[in-house]
């Protein structure tokens, strides 16, 4: 009875650690705060007690203004963490949709050279497409591919 009487009294934490160390530290501040108070009012008179439980107020009020300018700029800043996710989110999905639409026009467009190939006359130039592939180069001040003229080879039989 008395193993159980330890593990129920006390409540659900009673076995926590942390919560128990947290209330030892509450309990240590309170009683220095007190002192504090009693220490000013046994050392000086009625006027200037006063000052001094007005001074230790102040400090208290001036702690609690401090410790909520840190929780609104706290605030501030997560609301500034979940815009920015917000907006990098939307620019992925931007991103993502670009990435497949130019994914369909490339396919596009290997299908249609795939099918134009064999249309194209076998005396020119552009029948092979990785021997144009391989001629071609990227002109930086342009921006765009340079390939080849299309030349017709004509070929004599003696």
């Amino acid at each position: 009875l008395q193993m159980l009487e330890r593990q129920v009294v006390g409540g659900e934490q009673a076995q926590n650690k942390d919560l128990k160390e947290k209330h030892k530290r509450r309990k240590k501040y309170a009683d220095e705060r007190r002192l504090q108070l009693v220490a000013a009012l046994q050392e000086s008179n009625e006027d200037s007690s006063e000052r001094a439980l007005l001074n230790v107020y102040d400090s208290i009020q001036e702690e609690v203004r401090a410790k909520s300018k840190m929780l609104e700029k706290l605030r501030a800043a997560e609301t500034e963490i979940k815009d920015l996710q917000l907006e990098f989110g939307l620019e992925k999905m931007d991103y993502l949709s670009t990435i497949r639409r130019q994914e369909r026009d490339l396919m596009l467009c290997q299908q249609l050279l795939d099918r134009v190939q064999s249309l194209v006359r076998r005396d020119c130039n552009y029948s092979n497409l990785e021997k144009i592939r391989r001629e071609s180069f990227w002109d930086e001040e342009s921006g765009c591919w340079k390939i080849p003229e299309p030349v017709i080879q004509k070929t004599h039989l003696p």
